[in-house]
């Protein structure tokens, strides 16, 4: 990854790092998915007035099929159900917990490009790396094991990483002309629709949130921080460094919530969380670690000491003929 990768990142790690504090802190006073709803409500009204003003009308619409696919996987996959499940699942587990099964999306985002982008062949390495990932997350979801919060909201928190690890596959596959910035103001509408559908749906109410500073604090958060920079970021991490790099981004998303749910909400972790997400991370370093080949190395040894030799053999013979 080049430094604006890098930065985009950080960015993106911090502040959906502070994602799951800001939303377990919150949902204290919002139903969860109405919650969700307005996050995407104020989201979408600054990055639209935004993206109006910075951009031309050319480069705002649509051009063609494959920029409408990359708006429904941002606005639906990525950004609304992913966050509708988050949300949800957050009501029944810390912060530190829903940011380490999130932290599963690299090994999903690998297997979803293999499928859809050809891009890794399922090697001994790709499903030993799988193996050992899902090992973790067992460990990470356990209702015997580990002990901090209730088999549903690790469910939902699942079921919400795979929606976000799809819908970043998709957009590569897609491939859309499209700016990413631009892609992010056509989906988040989509997904506060979304949003306020499911908190229809599950008979949630604007009587039941209780307004607080507090309350305005978390929104305030997740609205702006983790809504309009954070995705702004994201995306562009997408589009520069591609899914699977881009999402290894959500393996320092834990340490950030893990820390703030600390200091914050003095939040809990057991050891065998960590040790669950320890594993996680070692799965995903088995599949995404670049392959050594020891018939490469021997071959460049070769190629060098041959070099080399040759080198030597024409100063000699230089110094004789002189």
């Amino acid at each position: 990854m080049n430094r604006q990768s890098i930065l985009y990142f950080i960015l993106a790690g911090v502040f959906f790092g502070g994602t799951f504090v800001a939303a377990r802190g919150g949902l204290e006073y919002f139903p969860p998915l109405l919650f969700v709803a307005l996050r995407f409500d104020i989201a979408a009204a600054l990055l639209l007035a935004y993206v109006l003003i910075a951009y031309s009308r050319e480069e705002i619409l649509p051009r063609s099929s494959d920029d409408i696919v990359s708006i429904i996987g941002t606005g639906v996959l990525v950004i609304g159900l992913a966050n509708a499940f988050l949300f949800v699942g957050q009501q029944y587990a810390p912060s530190s917990v829903g940011a380490i099964v999130f932290s599963l999306i690299p090994i999903l985002t690998t297997l979803f490009a293999a499928v859809l982008l050809g891009s890794k062949e399922f090697s001994n390495r790709t499903i030993t790396g799988t193996v050992i990932g899902l090992v973790g997350v067992v460990l990470v979801v356990s209702p015997d094991l580990a002990t901090s919060g209730s088999m549903t909201g690790r469910i939902a928190l699942f079921v919400g990483a795979v929606s976000a690890a799809l819908g970043a596959v998709l957009i590569k596959y897609a491939q859309p002309q499209i700016s990413s910035t631009v892609r992010i103001a056509w989906g988040l509408p989509l997904a506060a629709i979304l949003s306020h559908g499911f908190a229809f749906t599950a008979g949630e109410e604007f009587g039941e949130i209780i307004w607080t500073t507090e309350a305005l604090l978390a929104l305030a958060y997740v609205s702006i921080f983790a809504g309009v920079l954070a995705y702004t970021a994201y995306f562009a991490l997408l589009d520069t460094a591609g899914p699977v790099q881009a999402n290894l981004m959500f393996y320092l998303i834990p340490i950030v919530s893990t820390i703030g749910g600390a200091v914050l909400l003095g939040e809990s972790i057991t050891p065998f969380v960590v040790l669950g997400f320890v594993i996680v991370f070692v799965g995903f370093a088995v599949i995404g670690s670049e392959s050594v080949e020891i018939n490469e190395i021997r071959v460049r040894m070769y190629n060098t000491l041959t070099k080399s030799d040759t080198n030597v053999s024409e100063v000699s013979n230089q110094q004789k003929s002189d």
